[in-house]
């Protein structure tokens, strides 16, 4: 930095201290202007809490979030194209559905049932997945670019105004001591910033609709996604409504008890003829010991962010 510079450096510093510690007033601006700077700092504020609140609105697990993060990071890095997506808290209630569903079969009317709603929401996952991209192509990706380009710019107008303001300050304030082409030069350089900063917030207030737009466009992606799942669970209810009818309108089984005995005999039977036997009550009880995971599944649904404190 040359020495003028450092000089200038020192002015602002000294004028700046002056207002900080002795409460010296420095050039007031009019309030048509006071009242730009004031909507644009609340922008700006409300552009940063957006982003941040939208992504966790999105995507509701923190843990998920950076695991997420850090592995596309990593991707990066080594210059995959593909990314790693977020894992929808329907796509891992449905998966755990459609396991259990599976091990069931079809003959059970609670396995057929599972199936189908465990297929319903793998479908909402997805359409999940499309809300997610809708968002950040048409209004995390402008919110960024609004926050990253036009209000970094007017910020850095208002910084280089605030610097020449408090240099302008400094020299009014020894008038007498410092020649009057400084102050001058002083003088030109404070009006040639403040019309500048003025100017950038005045057109940037002016075409906020492209704001409302984008504030549009997040509202139909929600839209689309309550719809596409509304049909969804409209088609699903209509199954599983079928379901508790056929399995109302079937003739009930007589249940029928077998012997210790006589089970003994037909499984010494077995044995001899060389089949292999898995004992039922084994089964059933590995069957209970997995039974707590889709409990969790439910809950992960419900609440993303909630299971590690509930666990």
């Amino acid at each position: 930095m040359s020495v003028a510079g450092l000089k200038k450096q020192f002015h602002k510093a000294s004028q700046l201290l002056s207002e900080k510690i002795s409460g010296a007033e420095g050039t007031k601006l009019d309030e048509d202007f006071m009242e730009m700077e004031r909507k644009i700092d609340i922008t700006n504020k409300s552009v940063f809490e957006l982003l941040t609140k939208t992504t966790e609105y999105l995507q509701p697990n923190p843990a998920s979030r950076a695991k997420l993060g850090m592995l596309n990071t990593m991707s990066k890095i080594r210059g995959q194209v593909k990314t790693t997506g977020y894992p929808q808290t329907e796509g891992l209630l449905g998966d755990c559905m459609l396991r259990y569903g599976r091990e069931l079969g079809e003959d059970s009317t609670f396995g057929g049932a599972l199936l189908d709603v465990g297929e319903a929401l793998k479908q909402m996952g997805d359409v999940k997945d499309s809300l997610d991209i809708n968002v950040k192509q048409n209004f995390i990706d402008p919110l960024q670019t609004l926050q990253d380009k036009d209000l970094k710019e007017i910020g850095h107008h208002l910084k280089k105004l605030e610097g020449r303001r408090l240099d302008f300050d400094y020299k009014k304030k020894r008038q007498g001591k410092i020649p009057d082409d400084e102050i001058k030069q002083a003088v030109e350089k404070f009006e040639e910033s403040k019309e500048l900063a003025e100017r950038s917030m005045f057109n940037f207030l002016e075409n906020d609709v492209e704001q409302v737009s984008q504030l549009a466009a997040l509202i139909e992606a929600a839209l689309e996604y309550h719809r596409q799942s509304s049909d969804i669970l409209e088609e699903l209810s209509g199954k599983l409504q079928s379901r508790i009818n056929t399995a109302s309108s079937k003739p009930k089984k007589e249940f029928k008890p077998k012997s210790i005995i006589s089970s003994l005999e037909t499984i010494n039977s077995n044995q001899h003829n060389g089949v292999s036997y898995t004992s039922s009550l084994k089964s059933t009880a590995l069957s209970a010991c997995s039974l707590p995971m889709s409990s969790y599944a439910v809950i992960d649904y419900l609440m993303p962010t909630e299971k590690c404190i509930m666990m």
